[in-house]
C-alpha cells in the first residue's frame, strides 16, 4: 500500500507544482461530501448537549492545555503556502480562495469534532486514538459492506495531494541548497526524492510505527505542526516589518 500510494504521489509530483496544485480540486471533490455521512453520529442514543460545555474550561488542567495544543496543530497547513508563493499570481484572487479553503477546513474539523463528542461522549473520546476512523467503521449500507474502506480510499486523494506538495517543496529546498535554481528541473531529481521517501516510510512503518511508539510519534507531529503554525507567520510578520522599516 505504501509503495502504491507513493507511486501515485511520484507521478503527481513529476507533473510539476502547477498540476499538483490543480489536483487539490480533485481531492476536494472526492472527499468533501463524506462529511455528510457523519449525520447519524449527531443523534446517537447517548448524545448529550452538555458534552459540548464548557467551551472555555474554568479550571485549566494538563489535559486542557494538551487539547488547546491539539486544536492549534489542527489549524496548521496554510503556512506552507509560503513555499509556493512565488508560483502564484500575486495580482489574482488566490488569497480569497485560500482563505475560503482554510475556513472550510476549520469548519470541517469542527463538525467532525462535535460529531465525535456526541458519539463517544466527553469521557470516552480521549480513549480512542483515531476517533474519526473508528466512527467510520460504524457506518452501514445495504449496498456496501465495508463503507469505511471505501471512504478511506477516497480520503487517499487528500493524502496524495499533500504528499505530492511536500515532495515538491523538499525537492525545491534541495535545489536552493545546491544553488541550482537557474538550471532546469530534472525529473530524475524528483524521482530520486520519491524513492528516498518511500524507503524511509517503509522502514518507519516496519521498525518505528509500533504500538508502544504511536503516542510519542503523534505527540511529535502535534508539536511540530503547532510550532510551524506559530513560527512561520511570526517570521513573515517580523520580516515584513523590517522590510518596511528599510
Amino acid at each position: 500500500m505504501i509503495v502504491f500510494i507513493m507511486a501515485v504521489c511520484c507521478y503527481t509530483a513529476s507533473l510539476g507544482m502547477g498540476n499538483a496544485i490543480r489536483f487539490s480540486v480533485i481531492a476536494f471533490l472526492c472527499s468533501i461530501w463524506i462529511i455528510l455521512l457523519f449525520y447519524p453520529f449527531f443523534m446517537p442514543p447517548i448524545a448529550s448537549l452538555p458534552d459540548l460545555y464548557p467551551l472555555i474550561p474554568e479550571d485549566w488542567s494538563n489535559i486542557s492545555w494538551k487539547g488547546l495544543l491539539l486544536i492549534w496543530s489542527s489549524l496548521s497547513g496554510p503556512e506552507y503556502i509560503v513555499c509556493i508563493a512565488h508560483l502564484l499570481n500575486p495580482r489574482g484572487s488566490f488569497i480569497k480562495y485560500f482563505t475560503f479553503a482554510n475556513t472550510l477546513s476549520v469548519l470541517e474539523n469542527l463538525v467532525l469534532f462535535i460529531a465525535s463528542l456526541f458519539f463517544f461522549g466527553s469521557k470516552f473520546l480521549s480513549l480512542s486514538k483515531f476517533p474519526i476512523v473508528t466512527m467510520l467503521r460504524y457506518l452501514q449500507s445495504p449496498i456496501f459492506e465495508r463503507v469505511d474502506i471505501i471512504l478511506i480510499c477516497l480520503n487517499i486523494f487528500n493524502l496524495v495531494f499533500a504528499v505530492s506538495i511536500f515532495l515538491l517543496c523538499f525537492y525545491g529546498a534541495l535545489r536552493i541548497l545546491g544553488k541550482k535554481l537557474q538550471t532546469s528541473h530534472s525529473k530524475w531529481g524528483i524521482q530520486i526524492i520519491c524513492i528516498i521517501a518511500t524507503v524511509w516510510l517503509i522502514a518507519a512503518n516496519k521498525w518505528i510505527w509500533r504500538e508502544e511508539h504511536q503516542s510519542i510519534l503523534l505527540n511529535l507531529e502535534i508539536w511540530c505542526s503547532s510550532l510551524t503554525y506559530l513560527l512561520v507567520p511570526l517570521f513573515l510578520l517580523i520580516f515584513s516589518r523590517k522590510k518596511r522599516g528599510l
